[in-house]
């Protein structure tokens, strides 16, 4: 509703200042009656007689200003309007009240008509600030459209030189200024009167009327299903088909909505060039003359109903948008930038000042010092061959020193050098040591894992011992309990063939212990190799690094499943618990 408002205050402004006679910013009550109630006729408001005499019952009898008949027209009229009224006749009732007083005796080659239009498009690409205007750049977007409607070619170099004689005390042209400039056919050399009328009825269509698309194509009827040719008009939520490009026999319109699609035929029944367009309740057959025409059509009714989905304005006024919000971006910078070179004028005057202030001082000092240079000239050849002498032992001073810093720099930078390479070698000697150290741990572990299996394995000896012990005896028992030492026999048998599994299990444990032992053999004896070789390249620097070594090892000893995780004293004392254990049972 706000753009709405927008455009129609434009309009309206026209004419309140054709009404204004004396141009004195106000008209009469009586003027403004009528001009109130042609536009709520026009508009399609209801109009109330005395609203406008109750509004100014306390105003003097006097003409009302153009501010002081904005708040009646807000509130009575224009927050009232719907969007179901005339715009072309709304414009028009506007037009007739101001083309009188505005439009030029000059001679035009264009008609009155294609001058009203002219209106309406400078209304809708003028400023929102009054008076009304349009840009120069507005006047470049109008005229490249009409130049590019009446199929020539667009000479920027001839608008830039209307640019450059172009009133520099003005920012844009009034309507009446842009009518003249296009009616004067400046910009239209070589065009007749008709090419130019239908460019600008043209522009005047899409701008204004939001058509996006114009032109004949044969339609399939829904009942007799015959082909006519038909003058269909693309808008933003509608294509209108007509008998004639006049517009006066409308045959009916297709709605458009985002539920809508379009799609392409194959040519049939004798007819080319075939699309369809789906709506809610009907579908609408529709032959173009070409292919090009054809998806030329296709893409214009699929890009109208994409804008339907997103809710987007049509793309002439998304455009208008974008222009003005980018000339609004570019106006605050340019008076960020006036701002800045104001502040920096006034800066640079107070600089002004400063240095004018200090000129003063320099100049009364220049005077101070030209004094004391009579002085210091006597002073100076007395000084000066003593200074001489001095400056000779410095240099001779400054030479030793030169020379003494570049050795101390050499020696420094080879014992840097020394540092760099101990450090390196260290790093690696650590890492040795690491990967050492690690393999020890592994082997630590490995033993502990075979000790624990080898008592556990003694431990299911002792027990089969002591199950086959208590079977010889059960074999000397009396007949009678035969059968019932058959049976426990039977459940000892049992869990002795459970053992037996149990200790092959062990056994098989014991063997992967074993292979994990070799492995971890392995590394260690690679760790030991490593750090061997490293003991060769430190006994280069004897004195600055010294090894740790790991401490002697017993030997081991050599069972029938491999090396023993034991001492020969710790497995004399294992067999002695054994035997003394096996004594007791």
């Amino acid at each position: 509703m706000g753009s709405l408002k927008d455009e129609l205050l434009k309009a309206i402004w026209h004419a309140f200042t054709a009404l204004d006679h004396d141009h004195s910013g106000k008209v009469s009550k009586s003027q403004l009656k009528v001009l109130s109630h042609n536009l709520c006729t026009v508009l399609k408001v209801p109009h109330d007689p005395v609203a406008l005499e109750e509004h100014f019952r306390d105003d003097d009898e006097g003409p009302v200003s153009n501010q002081g008949y904005m708040p009646y027209l807000n509130k009575f009229i224009l927050e009232k309007v719907q969007d179901n009224f005339d715009k072309i006749e709304f414009n028009r009732m506007c037009w007739t009240l101001c083309v009188k007083k505005n439009l030029t005796k000059n001679p035009l080659l264009i008609t009155e008509e294609d001058a009203f239009k002219v209106w309406v498009i400078f209304n809708f690409l003028s400023e929102d600030k009054y008076p009304l205007i349009i840009v120069t750049e507005e006047i470049e977007y109008l005229l490249k459209k009409l130049t590019e409607a009446m199929g020539g070619g667009w000479q920027q170099e001839q608008f830039e030189h209307y640019k450059v004689n172009f009133d520099d005390s003005k920012d844009g042209l009034s309507a009446w200024e842009l009518i003249e400039l296009i009616g004067n056919g400046q910009f239209s050399k070589g065009m007749d009167r008709q090419t130019v009328s239908m460019a600008i009825n043209e522009v005047f269509n899409e701008l204004i009327l939001d058509v996006l698309k114009q032109g004949y194509m044969m339609k399939k009827g829904h009942r007799r299903k015959n082909w006519t040719e038909r003058w269909f008009v693309l808008k933003p939520n509608i294509i209108s088909y007509y008998v004639s490009e006049d517009l006066n026999d409308k045959k009916g319109d297709i709605l458009l909505d985002e539920n809508c699609c379009v799609e392409s035929l194959p040519d049939k029944d004798g007819k080319k060039c075939l699309f369809l367009v789906k709506c809610f309740d009907k579908t609408f057959e529709i032959s173009a003359s070409d292919k090009k025409k054809k998806q030329e059509w296709i893409q214009a009714i699929h890009s109208t109903i994409h804008l339907l989905k997103l809710g987007s304005p049509p793309p002439h006024k998304e455009a208008r948008q974008r222009r003005k919000e980018l000339r609004k971006k570019q106006l605050a910078e340019q008076e960020e930038l006036e701002r800045q070179m104001k502040e920096l004028q006034a800066a640079n005057e107070s600089k002004q000042l400063e240095l004018e202030a200090v000129r003063k001082k320099l100049e009364e000092a220049a005077s101070r010092a030209a004094e004391e240079e009579k002085k210091r000239l006597q002073t100076q050849v007395e000084l000066q061959a003593r200074f001489s002498t001095e400056l000779e032992r410095e240099k001779l001073i400054r030479q030793q020193m030169e020379e003494q810093v570049a050795q101390k720099s050499s020696e420094l930078e080879q014992y840097l050098l020394r540092v760099r390479e101990l450090e390196d070698m260290y790093l690696r000697l650590q890492e040795a040591l690491e990967d050492e150290r690690q393999a020890r741990q592994d082997e630590e572990t490995v033993r502990k894992l075979q000790a624990r299996l080898l008592e556990e394995e003694s431990s299911k000896r002792a027990e089969l011992e002591k199950w086959h012990l208590e079977q010889q005896q059960a074999i000397q028992m009396t007949e009678a309990e035969k059968q019932e030492l058959e049976n426990q026999r039977v459940l000892k048998e049992q869990a002795l063939q459970e053992a037996m599994e149990q200790l092959e299990q062990l056994e098989l444990e014991r063997k992967q212990a074993l292979e994990q032992y070799e492995e971890v053999k392995k590394k260690l004896e690679m760790a030991t190799n490593k750090t061997k070789s490293w003991k060769d390249k430190v006994a280069h620097h004897e004195g600055l690094i010294r090894l740790i070594e790991p401490g002697s090892k017993n030997p081991h000893l050599i069972t029938n499943w491999g090396p023993a995780a034991f001492t020969e004293a710790e497995l004399e004392e294992r067999e002695k618990n054994w035997k003394e254990k096996k004594t007791t049972e």
